[in-house]
């Protein structure tokens, strides 16, 4: 199995064997990886590099991170001069037609070789055929009017930040987006439907509370036996989608707090989800100083809360929306934080192993059976 971190300073890969963990390899040192995707079809390796005035980048390696392949990146097309900016709505400021972050990478289904997604900030989704040599706008959301009500959460603009397919109809995609709710295609995108009906927040008084499309979801997966069960987490709260359902459910009553970023859901327990609390908002690290998991079992009647081998004191270490990963098997997790620690646990978050604590910055963590 192998482990692939994309941190502030380059991409980092570790692999199991008998003896344990082991660090393997480093790749693009000091430039920032925000994503990277591993390919299950074909076994290809994809990485986004940072850098910084020369913009993104997009790296392929078909012999798992040993060669590397420089990419064109998704490209937006120049604006019209007779169509109006789209200001956000919290800033005022413009929405740029251009590419300012890679935020997310998505395989197609197994009947579409060569099929990538890519999620991006200012909220623009693009579509490759070609394994990322060529990359194609998806108008239909972008030319939406309610993409004029999306905002920037973190960052300046509105992003997207998940995308989840439906392992048996590779046209049914949900996304996520920040600020701007979750959509939905179920015709490849050639059209969108808003879904993020019964998602609630608390943070922008300029809007109703349970506004659709200034909703943010900051990380949304699907579980893979069932992709009718969705989950979310929040800024405000965990929330739950059932199948024959047309709204989420906020999930009650989580301790330590139910503020975070990322969520993993088991692939073939659509009830078991695993969350990583911290103190909202302004602050942003685990309650009391005590970095725990949360874990539900039954489909969020009750959650548990694992902090074995995790720090229980005086540890600030956040985990962003990418830095939770499950495997296969949903029995081995990896976690990396923004203070550069690592864990992997083996056996469903009861335990967890501590790799590094010295690595940069973590944005995405990924595990390949």
């Amino acid at each position: 199995m192998n482990l692939l971190i994309g941190t502030r300073k380059g991409l980092f890969t570790y692999t199991r064997d008998d003896q344990g963990w082991q660090a393997v390899s480093e790749t693009f040192l000091g430039d920032p990886i925000p994503m990277l995707l591993p390919d299950r079809r074909d076994g290809t390796w994809y990485v986004a590099v940072e850098h910084g005035h020369f913009g993104t980048k997009l790296h392929r390696s078909d012999d798992q991170g040993q060669h590397w392949e420089e990419l064109d990146a998704p490209r937006y097309p120049e604006k019209p001069d007779d169509v109006p900016d789209t200001l956000c709505p919290m800033r005022q400021i413009p929405i740029p037609w251009s590419l300012e972050k890679i935020w997310t990478l998505q395989a197609g289904g197994v009947d579409q070789p060569g099929t990538l997604w890519c999620g991006t900030i200012p909220g623009g989704l693009f579509k490759s055929t070609d394994r990322g040599a060529s990359w194609a706008l998806n108008r239909p959301l972008w030319d939406m009017p309610e993409r004029a009500k999306w905002c920037g959460g973190g960052y300046d603009y509105p992003g997207i930040h998940s995308i989840e397919l439906n392992p048996a109809n590779a046209d049914d995609l949900v996304l996520g987006i920040s600020c701007g709710g979750v959509w939905r295609t179920r015709d490849g995108g050639q059209s969108w439907a808003q879904m993020a009906h019964g998602m609630f927040y608390d943070f922008n008084p300029d809007e109703p509370e349970d506004t659709p499309d200034a909703q943010d979801p900051h990380c949304v997966v699907r579980c893979a036996a069932d992709p009718e069960q969705m989950w979310s987490q929040h800024h405000c709260g965990i929330f739950k989608w059932q199948p024959g359902e047309s709204r989420w459910q906020r999930q009650e009553g989580i301790k330590p707090s139910a503020f975070g970023f990322a969520v993993a859901v088991h692939p073939d327990d659509p009830e078991t989800a695993w969350f990583v609390p911290a103190v909202k908002d302004e602050w942003r690290y685990p309650v009391d100083g005590k970095l725990v998991v949360t874990r539900t079992r039954d489909g969020g009647q009750t959650f548990e809360t694992l902090s074995g081998g995790l720090p229980q004191g005086k540890a600030y270490d956040l985990i962003y929306r990418h830095g939770l990963a499950v495997d296969d098997t949903g029995r081995t997790l990896a976690m990396g934080s923004t203070t550069g620690a690592l864990w992997v646990s083996g056996d469903g978050g009861e335990q967890w192993e501590l790799l590094s604590a010295h690595l940069p910055p973590i944005y995405c963590v990924r595990l390949v059976n």
